[in-house]
């Protein structure tokens, strides 16, 4: 009978085993000395090399597993052959945004709670927005996040933290062939179009954004095609229009040194839009001195600006036009601006306005990919979210109703910027009137006929009549407490905001909740561009100064706080009210 020294493959038929000796008791117990010098230690090595063997290969597996996951989520065959990209951003567009657009359209249109925007069926997934130096990022590090597909402090324009130029994904794809183009409501030297054509510290650079823009830069010219506002800052210091801090006439160095076609009003911009003309590349078209109006505003003013359709449409048909005979598409980044300003001036009735002619744009990139012969892909996206909305608000002390009221905001005709304008200009116009004769101004020529509001309070009239620089959120605090919308800040939050597409190759890549910098990547893998490539020849060619551009201003020489961040870079919207005041003035 077997016992506990029994080897597993004993023939257990044997009936009358010898007996052992002690010596082969001991060696198939493993307690003599040959098996402990000899058969036992390499045994113990052979044991020890196939243990690490097997956790080798369990380690190698689990990289491979986690490897094939992570491609399966972020890499995708690119698109061979002809393509074209709109990337469109909704520049200061939170989810709240879209309730409240959604909700209103539905109230003004009499249409049924399930008649959603475009942009809802077009929801694809949604993107974290920190910067590098900041919980909360600004559009200049939101949209190097876009054009990098790397993070950066606030402020910086297609800079990376070490103060270095990053390449770009329009400049990768001019490189690569592409006509590339941008389309904006705001200064096209703002932060958001600047990262992909311009390389400065901090965003308050516009002057030198504007000049790199046309081609005087690194890499010399590397847009097709502009359209959007800013004229002021293409016109020398001192001159009818001008708002630079220098005599240089960047109109003139892009049409006489890179070869630009340029207009400046709505008759130039109407000869292409309708198509009596073809429209010459490059193309730069500056429709307004600092931004378009607010779609509220520009309605009425429809014979002065374009719309952001009209630009998009117009710039869609003449990229195709231009790339017809060629093996490349084209780039082009269209961005509804006024989002963020009507943000950051709490202005609901506004910003509606301005998402309901953002949904409008992105149905009609729809309508030319659907006709177009070129496959292409859209995909859109915020920087950011302004102004902390919410589709809600507590106005009284009692128990908070569950309700906003659209109608409030269908009643406003004109935005709070423009009322705050015409408050000054009126003030400059009669400096010493009373404040009972400005508050019935107030009330009687701006309240009642431009937000249709006929209860403003004493209290309200008499804050705007004693504070009219203040003017503007005054404004806005009037129609928001009576439509019962919330706002938590004037300036950006950290919320989530979503992204949308059309779908195509590889676009599950930004399915789900991703980083911002994963839209940017997705824009040059789709493109195929070597993005990498443009930023080693930008280092390259940038002195020992590292100055960018012509009027040599140094990267990295900007006080900055504890993070690095520019204390300019803190201030637009600032900034921009006070060029806009300025401008009202003259």
């Amino acid at each position: 009978m077997a016992n506990a020294t029994t080897p597993l493959l004993a023939d257990v038929r044997r009936v009358d085993p010898e007996p052992l000796s002690d010596s082969e008791e001991d060696a198939l117990q493993g307690q003599s000395r040959a098996t402990h010098a000899g058969r036992s230690w390499h045994a113990r090595l052979r044991e020890s090399l196939l243990f690490v063997w097997a956790l080798l290969a369990t380690a190698g597996v689990l990289v491979l597993a986690v490897w094939a996951s992570h491609q399966q989520q972020t890499a995708f065959d690119k698109p061979s052959g002809k393509r074209n990209l709109i990337f469109m951003v909704s520049d200061g567009m939170g989810p709240a945004s879209l309730s409240l657009t959604r909700s209103f359209r539905q109230y003004t249109e009499g249409l049924e709670y399930g008649d959603t925007l475009t942009l809802d069926k077009h929801f694809w997934g949604s993107s974290r927005t920190r910067s590098s130096s900041s919980l909360v990022t600004d559009s200049a590090a939101g949209a190097t996040a876009f054009s990098c597909g790397k993070k950066s402090y606030n402020g910086a324009i297609s800079m990376l933290p070490d103060s270095t130029p990053c390449g770009t994904v329009l400049e990768a794809a001019k490189k690569a062939g592409y006509k590339t183009g941008l389309v904006v409501t705001t200064d096209i030297t703002d932060a958001t179009p600047a990262c992909f054509a311009s390389h400065v510290d901090v965003r308050s650079q516009n002057d030198d954004v504007a000049v790199q823009e046309v081609g005087n830069g690194p890499l010399g010219r590397v847009v097709d095609l502009m359209f959007g506002g800013g004229r002021c800052r293409f016109l020398p210091n001192g001159t009818e229009g001008g708002c630079r801090e220098d005599n240089i006439n960047v109109v003139d160095m892009a049409k006489n040194d890179y070869g630009w076609n340029y207009i400046s009003d709505r008759a130039a911009f109407d000869e292409f839009w309708e198509g009596q003309k073809e429209v010459p590349l490059p193309m730069l078209g500056l429709f307004a001195d600092t931004d378009i109006p607010f779609e509220l505003d520009r309605r009425n003013m429809n014979d002065i600006y374009p719309s952001l359709t009209e630009m998009a449409k117009t710039a869609l048909r003449a990229l195709e036009k231009a790339t017809e005979g060629s093996d490349q598409g084209f780039f082009l980044m269209i961005e509804g601006s006024r989002i963020d300003h009507a943000g950051h001036g709490n202005d609901p009735a506004a910003q509606v306005r301005e998402v309901l002619e953002y949904d409008k744009a992105f149905q009609a990139v729809l309508d030319f990919l659907e006709e177009s012969e070129t496959p292409g892909v859209l995909v859109a996206t915020s920087d950011h979210e302004t102004g902390g909305l919410s589709v809600a608000r507590q106005v009284h002390a009692d128990y908070p109703q569950y309700l906003w009221y659209p109608a409030v905001l269908a009643n406003a005709s004109v935005s709070s910027e423009l009322l705050a304008h015409r408050l000054h200009a009126h003030i400059r116009q009669t400096p010493n009137s009373s404040i009972d004769k400005l508050k019935k101004y107030i009330n009687d020529e701006l309240v009642v006929p431009g937000f249709g509001v006929h209860d403003a309070s004493d209290d309200e009239l008499t804050a705007l009549a004693t504070y009219p620089e203040q003017a503007q959120p005054l404004f806005a605090e009037i129609i928001s407490v009576r439509a019962q919308i919330g706002w938590s800040t004037h300036g950006h939050s950290a919320v989530d905001v979503n992204i949308y597409s059309s779908g195509g190759p590889g676009a599950d890549a930004i399915r789900g909740n991703v980083e911002n910098t994963d839209v940017g990547k997705y824009l040059r893998e789709y493109l195929n561009v070597d993005v990498d490539a443009i930023t080693k020849e930008l280092n390259k060619k940038v002195n020992e100064k590292r100055s960018l551009g012509m009027i040599g201003l140094e990267i990295g020489t900007e006080d900055t706080d504890e993070n690095g961040v520019s204390a300019q870079s803190l201030d637009h919207w600032v900034a921009h009210e006070e060029l806009e005041n300025q401008r009202m003035k003259e």
